[in-house]
């Protein structure tokens, strides 16, 4: 590969309920192909915080970064991006926010016959899936134990991360990739539809749950190495 293919810095921002570990087949075929990649740990209790725990990452790489995120880890993409020293973000299955939007008011009025994600109520200011209802929901393609395992060790989502909102979309100014996930029972990809439109990324379809980027690595990375190489 010449240094001019080479695609450089990518990090990745994992969403709700879920840590950075899911990124794991992606962050492997990435390095394969020569990126440097650098997975955010980010504790998904407020978007601040996340935002700023994303920057923290970014801040410490030399050179242009692409920024990709998945689910809520949009989000935080689209925040985080304006950091200068990113030049395109990717969303992977992941809500992608106008300014004074939040994952709660993108969720809140779902279109008839949509699947509605097993949340249980509020606990102490956290929210979890049913853990019963989570493979189904979240990770349909995965084999069954690793859906049971992710069901059980599932990171509280803080509400305040859930109601954070957006105050400078990085999409208005930053060039995007979607990739939709088809088989969505989180996000449904009507929804992903919308969103990818209305930042007018270039777009993809995978056959893929909400845990494509686990279940279709090669399919995400190369998505990802289109962004970086652009």
């Amino acid at each position: 590969m010449t240094e001019a293919a080479a695609p450089g810095n990518v990090v990745l921002v994992h969403g709700g309920f879920v840590d950075g570990s899911g990124w794991q087949g992606v962050h492997d075929v990435l390095k394969a192909d020569g990126c440097n990649v650098a997975v955010v740990q980010h504790p998904t209790l407020s978007l601040d915080g996340d935002v700023a725990a994303t920057q923290q990452i970014i801040d410490k790489l030399e050179g242009p970064v692409t920024l990709v995120g998945h689910s809520y880890g949009g989000v935080v993409i689209t925040e985080a991006g304006n950091h200068p020293k990113v030049t395109s973000l990717v969303y992977i299955a992941a809500f992608a926010p106008d300014k004074g939007e939040s994952v709660a008011t993108l969720i809140a009025d779902p279109p008839p016959g949509a699947p509605v994600p097993p949340i249980l109520p509020p606990d102490k200011g956290f929210l979890f899936l049913d853990r019963d209802k989570f493979a189904d929901s979240f990770a349909g393609d995965l084999p069954r134990a690793q859906a049971e395992f992710m069901a059980d060790s599932q990171l509280p989502w803080g509400i305040d991360a859930l109601a954070g909102t957006v105050s400078q979309p990085a999409w208005r100014t930053k060039p995007s990739w979607y990739l939709i996930a088809t088989d969505d029972r989180m996000i449904p990809p009507p929804a992903q539809h919308a969103m990818s439109q209305r930042i007018s990324a270039q777009t993809v379809e995978v056959a893929g749950s909400h845990s494509v980027y686990v279940s279709r690595p090669d399919a995400v990375a190369d998505l990802i190495r289109q962004a970086a190489r652009s």
